[in-house]
């Protein structure tokens, strides 16, 4: 029935079986390479991406901080200018903090203004940093 050795049949069987599984190897190796290089490729576009939006970002940060400090010290001109009384001089050079109760009223408005101002400046940060795509 078999004109050849079993043992011929036996390693015919086994290289062909190597050479299915080194071709496999290759077919398998080719797809992760270009596999990787997609992944290189779209790992580059989203880097240029998040550079970009960090750069927005940072002029946001920028522009908010500026306009922050800016309402900041026309809230101070105005709160220490226009609501001092009309008899008093000027302000000492050197003065104790108030505390508590004793405190003047420009000074409790001034520091309400300066809070609301912080709120109103960190909504506007919020909305301009939830724009940026």
């Amino acid at each position: 029935m078999f004109p050849l050795p079993i043992s011929t049949y036996l390693y015919s069987g086994l290289i062909l079986i190597n050479i299915l599984c080194f071709g496999y190897g290759r077919y398998e190796h080719n797809n992760y390479v270009a596999f990787k290089t997609k992944t290189e490729a779209l790992a580059t576009i989203q880097e240029a991406e998040n550079a970009s939006k960090i750069k927005q970002q940072e002029l946001i940060n920028r522009g908010i901080a500026n306009e922050y400090q800016a309402k900041l010290s026309a809230l101070k001109s105005y709160y220490t200018n226009s609501l001092r009384p009309s008899g008093s001089s000027a302000m000492p050079s050197l003065s104790n903090p108030a505390s508590g109760v004793n405190e003047s009223a420009s000074n409790q408005l001034l520091a309400c203004a300066y809070t609301t101002q912080q709120l109103i400046s960190l909504q506007d940060w919020i909305k301009e940093q939830s724009n940026v795509k």
